[in-house]
């Protein structure tokens, strides 16, 4: 069986962590303009989004990997939870998580920090997304090379379900 994986929540800007691969939520388009990812592109450079662009566009469930630019963390993975159509599909969330975690192996991944996916233009409500997000890793996530996952939030609500929704995670695992 494969060993548990540390799941920690933080409240504060993703781009600052020292990670290998920094996770932002994306538009089919890989535009960063929004949420975390408008946040990475301020603190790593215009040449991700630049990259990402060029590998676009994607569906709804899929991710990208691009370089890190300036940032600490050596790679930004670009998931799309949400399309343009702005339809809340729960699983075409779970989807985006596992082709972040497919990136794991091939980039030799030990540490990510991850943005809450789907949030921005209030696509998904933040609780579902973070009782998606903590379900889906919890159950993929010990199969890859993942050690450690920081769920990253600027935003005290966000914070907040994402703590809850591992919490209950954490209740629910225990009381089995």
């Amino acid at each position: 069986m494969a060993e548990p994986i540390e799941i920690d929540v933080w409240q504060g800007e993703i781009a600052e962590l020292e990670v290998d691969a920094i996770v932002v939520a994306a538009n089919e388009s890989l535009f960063m303009t929004v949420g975390a990812g408008a946040a990475v592109k301020r603190a790593g450079g215009d040449e991700i989004e630049r990259a990402a662009v060029g590998q676009g566009p994607i569906r709804p469930g899929t991710a990208v990997a691009t370089g890190g630019g300036s940032l600490v963390a050596p790679y930004v993975i670009h998931a799309v939870a949400a399309g343009h159509d702005r339809r809340a599909d729960p699983e075409a969330l779970a989807r985006a998580v596992r082709a972040v975690l497919a990136f794991a192996e091939p980039l030799q991944l030990r540490r990510i920090a991850m943005a809450p996916l789907g949030i921005e233009h209030g696509v998904f409500a933040v609780a579902d997304v973070a009782a998606i997000m903590v379900s889906t890793l919890r159950a993929e996530a010990p199969s890859t090379p993942i050690e450690t996952i920081v769920l990253a939030g600027p935003h005290a609500a966000e914070v907040r379900a994402l703590s809850d929704a591992l919490q209950a995670a954490e209740a629910g695992a225990r009381s089995r």
